[in-house]
């Protein structure tokens, strides 16, 4: 009865896309209870700002208790996402709003920053950040540069940094 409720639901919500053949569709939403059967595309969880800050440490795992949700974005299929946070503030306006959802790529390796491109920054003093990071002119600095000119930049030392995770895309409700 489920199968039969949610293939029902599939099809009232997939929108008819047009590339020469009008029987030709493209999955814009999946229902988890299908999704999870497939291995290609797995639910991302939507995590806690507390749950977020300790993606830095080598041990980290999300809790359960930590994920207010799932999310199931076949465009992130091949994004290798690992959490995904709700923006906050509005430092990064018109890039990010407040309450944007954001898909995140933890990097291990600083080898693997992309300057100038959105990152989620976990400090030890301030918390989680979303900033655009350059390189600083101070030693042992980066520079977190805001999309609002209202923000200026400012730097943050490597050793207040606990992690950093690449945004790799975004959710938005208007």
């Amino acid at each position: 009865m489920f199968k039969q409720k949610a293939a029902a639901l599939q099809r009232e919500t997939e929108p008819a896309q047009t590339t020469g053949s009008e029987n030709s569709k493209q999955r814009e939403a999946i229902p988890l209870a299908e999704a999870k059967g497939q291995s290609n595309i797995k639910p991302i969880p939507l995590v806690t700002e507390t749950a977020a800050a300790g993606f830095g440490n080598e041990h980290f795992s999300i809790e359960e208790k930590d994920v207010k949700e799932y999310y199931i974005i076949p465009k992130f299929r091949y994004s290798h996402v690992d959490f995904m946070i709700e923006v906050s503030g509005l430092s990064m306006y018109p890039h990010l709003c407040p309450g944007d959802v954001i898909a995140c790529s933890i990097l291990y390796d600083r080898a693997f920053l992309q300057w100038n491109k959105c990152h989620v920054i976990a400090t030890r003093e301030q918390g989680i950040l979303v900033k655009r990071l350059m390189p600083s002119q101070h030693k042992n600095c980066f520079t977190a540069v805001s999309d609002n000119k209202e923000y200026p930049p400012f730097d943050i030392p490597l050793d207040e940094i606990t992690g950093i995770a690449l945004v790799v895309g975004s959710v938005r409700l208007e």
